[in-house]
């Protein structure tokens, strides 16, 4: 089933707002059979390290993302209220940051990754990531330089779902890994003040922003889209690391892939 689209005349607020968090309900990645085996601890330590491995590769994009769209900002109250999403990934102090208030998301996702045993020289060469990790997330900055301005903040809306996806991967997480603790789980615990701030500032920019019907269904397609390049990054995981298992040449090979081994 497919979101609904306004036709000739625009949504209420209200029915635009509900649209919107449609797009979510029916698409977005925690619906995935990856995230399900993901979260319901069926993975091998191997598949968790991939899945961390590539979903690196968005976490270090994110920042290229954000710092493009305040390219297209005129508004330089705008460009310091989107400036906090750089800040929050990229951290306020140098790598090694030790200072906790100054550490980043990037930094927080590279504890996870030290904690499934990955090297973080490996980690952040980005070599070992899927071919279609690195078109997915590239798409995701070429789309907000391409579209306009709304439908670039249109597709941050993902946000609206994280808090939802963060608790259930905590608890998963803590229930079924002997890697989750205090460190490796503190990019999710994090997440879990910035992601309702950059929502609510998002949200009422689009509801505020797309005032005819054409400008409200381009917002829903960006949304729809980045919920797309959500799901492509699941289906090439569970394709290479879980079925039929093909890993494309020069992508990570775990050492693990037995589930039993890893979890609690």
């Amino acid at each position: 089933m497919t979101t609904s689209l306004p036709q000739d005349e625009p949504l209420s607020r209200d029915a635009f707002t509900e649209a919107l968090f449609a797009v979510g309900e029916r698409q977005y990645h925690d619906l995935h059979p990856f995230h399900k085996l993901l979260h319901g601890g069926k993975l091998a330590k191997g598949q968790v390290q991939a899945w961390a491995l590539n979903r690196f590769y968005y976490q270090v994009s994110i920042p290229r993302k954000d710092l493009t769209i305040m390219s297209r900002m005129d508004d330089p109250a705008l460009r310091r209220v989107w400036l906090q999403r750089v800040l929050d990934h990229d951290g306020l102090g140098p790598d090694g940051q030790v200072e906790e208030g100054r550490v980043g998301g990037i930094e927080r996702w590279l504890r996870l990754t030290d904690g499934l045993g990955l090297d973080r020289d490996y980690v952040r060469s980005l070599e070992g990531i899927l071919p279609a990790t690195r078109f997915a997330v590239d798409a995701y900055v070429h789309f907000v330089l391409d579209h306009t301005l709304l439908e670039a903040v249109a597709s941050s809306l993902t946000e609206l779902f994280a808090p939802a996806i963060h608790r259930e991967r905590i608890a998963g997480f803590e229930q079924n890994y002997a890697f989750a603790n205090d460190s490796t789980l503190s990019y999710f615990r994090k997440r879990l003040e910035e992601a309702p701030r950059d929502v609510d500032f998002g949200l009422a920019y689009v509801l505020d922003n797309a005032r005819t019907a054409e400008q409200q269904r381009q917002c829903i397609r960006a949304l729809r889209f980045k919920t797309e390049l959500l799901w492509a990054q699941l289906d090439a995981l569970h394709h290479a690391y879980v079925s039929p298992g093909l890993i494309p040449p020069g992508a990570f090979v775990p050492d693990d892939m037995t589930p039993t081994r890893y979890t609690r």
